[in-house]
């Protein structure tokens, strides 16, 4: 028999911070129960309190008897446990026994203790002590994919020497390839006789496929979540594997508790939060890179598709299996120590006029005026990134600091007539090496400090590793005699980037040896402004 475990408060949580409303869930609950789900994992027990996070992060018994759980669910209500919280042996039991009471006085019956591969031999005596409380016990091997399959024989012999009752696999990064499956299910039973799960993610959209093909190749237990609600893409959606089966899920009329349940909760929150599969989760799939580093971004303005391509693309450079949410900035990560450059702009710039080049339609519309404002003043244009709105004769130089962003750019750069001024050494040899063969490259560097402006010869202290604040470190640092803008409409209000612009304008015109700065064209940034009509 298959057992089918629903673990949509759980893996649904990364969206919401767990905090799904009470009624939601006890309708939740209904459903699934006229389902004959065997098992709800009904969220994570924890004692990590650093943030807020709604009461399924936490999953306390006393909180859990509130809820309206039906018979058929009773001694079917499963936890997960993350490893890294018991994988230190001195402090393993104490932990244990201040997350979790006996079996007889919690509505849980299940624990899951989710581990990666070095984690997992010290987290294997926790089983030994959550049975003799009465508890069922399952693990979650994590990242699958990165595990040889030497690796994975080791462990499954491990595991057979303690009461666990159920031994999962979990696709973590979602590129796991169904004709493979047959080959990781064999590894784990070179050393394991027990029973046999798998948490598929759907970054691929093979969630489901793959779910079958491990069924087919002997794993009885099987994850899913009502709309695939999970993190990143999530998970195999219940409602189709459900309907997959026939033979177990006879009654269509089970499902319609459950397809109420979506139209009236899930699909409203699916288009807030925006999970499913689409392309950017596929090639973090194909690249074998954690799903949050795609989800994170994907929720916040200040990345757009360019960046998007350019972080998966560096991540595979530099290892993206492991969520760690610093490395979302290697840019700005690359700058925190005083890295100089080789450059100085005072050689070009000193006591001349600079004209910054944005990206806003403001350079389309006022597009010849901008052009004429150049011949008549005869400024050192410097463009941002790989815009080309401006005609290219007119533009001196082109700047551009974030790895991310350029590595999305590079063949653009590779085009373009221009010098690039940027930090060479936050690079990857490979990219330093593309660039220097065909590009007349100005290497200035960048250093970051919050609130914080300061000009050097060579590279130029700034609040924030955006373009935007290390032009204006170049302009400083080179000794230009005055500062125009055009291009910087601003975002809408509540839009990230225009936050974190604003900032950035904020801090430069508190600087009292920053240079002045005028926008010529309309922006939304409290910034100096002149008409470009009136030159």
């Amino acid at each position: 028999m298959i057992k089918f475990l629903d673990c949509t408060l759980r893996d649904g949580g990364y969206y919401n911070n767990w905090d799904f409303e009470e009624n939601i869930v006890n309708e939740y609950l209904s459903s699934i129960n006229s389902l004959k789900i065997d098992y709800v994992e009904i969220g994570f027990r924890t004692l990590k309190n650093k943030s807020f996070k709604g009461p399924f992060a936490f999953s306390k018994d006393n909180y859990l008897k509130r809820l309206s759980i039906p018979k058929g669910l009773k001694n079917k209500i499963a936890v997960m446990l993350n490893g890294s919280e018991i994988a230190e042996p001195k402090t393993q039991t104490s932990n244990l026994k201040k997350l979790f009471n006996l079996k007889s006085k919690s509505p849980v019956s299940l624990v899951r203790i989710a581990c990666h591969a070095h984690e997992f031999k010290n987290c294997l005596p926790a089983a030994k002590w959550l049975k003799k409380k009465g508890y069922l016990v399952g693990f979650n091997l994590m990242q699958i994919t990165s595990c040889p399959l030497k690796t994975i024989n080791e462990l499954s012999k491990k595991a057979s020497s303690y009461p666990i009752d159920v031994l999962y696999f979990a696709d973590s990064t979602g590129g796991l390839n169904p004709e493979f499956l047959p080959e990781i299910v064999k590894a784990f039973k070179v050393g394991w006789k027990g029973e046999l799960g798998i948490h598929a993610h759907d970054n691929m959209g093979q969630a489901i496929l793959n779910t079958k093909q491990a069924i087919n190749s002997g794993v009885s237990w099987v994850d899913s979540t009502v709309t695939g609600m999970g993190r990143g893409p999530g998970n195999a959606q219940t409602e189709y594997l459900a309907l997959s089966f026939k033979d177990r899920f006879k009654d269509e009329k089970n499902f319609i508790k459950l397809f109420k349940l979506i139209q009236k909760y899930f699909d409203p929150m699916k288009k807030i939060y925006n999970w499913g599969i689409n392309p950017f989760y596929f090639i973090a799939g194909q690249k074998n890179i954690h799903p949050s580093y795609i989800q994170e971004m994907m929720q916040d303005n200040s990345y757009n598709e360019e960046d998007i391509l350019g972080v998966i693309e560096t991540l595979n450079l530099k290892g993206g299996n492991k969520f760690i949410l610093d490395n979302l900035d290697m840019g700005q990560n690359s700058y925190l120590s005083d890295t100089k450059g080789s450059w100085q702009p005072k050689k070009i710039i000193k006591d001349k006029d600079v004209l910054i080049l944005g990206s806003g339609s403001g350079l389309e519309k006022y597009k010849k005026d901008i052009e004429d404002f150049i011949k008549r003043k005869s400024p050192y244009v410097i463009a941002l990134n790989a815009q080309s709105k401006i005609n290219q004769k007119f533009i001196n130089a082109r700047a551009a600091c974030r790895p991310t962003r350029l590595l999305a750019d590079i063949d653009e750069h590779l085009r373009l007539p221009q010098p690039l001024i940027t930090p060479l050494y936050s690079f990857p040899d490979n990219v330093k090496k593309k660039l220097m063969k065909k590009k007349n490259l100005l290497n200035f560097g960048i250093s970051i400090k919050n609130n914080s402006f300061g000009f050097y010869k060579n590279y130029s202290k700034v609040p924030s590793s955006l373009v935007v604040a290390y032009a204006l470190g170049i302009a400083n640092s080179g000794k230009a005699k005055k500062i125009f803008l055009a291009g910087f409409d601003g975002y809408d209000f509540e839009d990230q980037r225009f936050k974190i612009n604003e900032q950035i304008f904020k801090c430069y015109l508190n600087t009292k040896i920053a240079k002045p700065i005028i926008s010529i064209t309309p922006t939304k940034y409290k910034i100096p402004i002149n008409s470009i009509f009136s030159y």
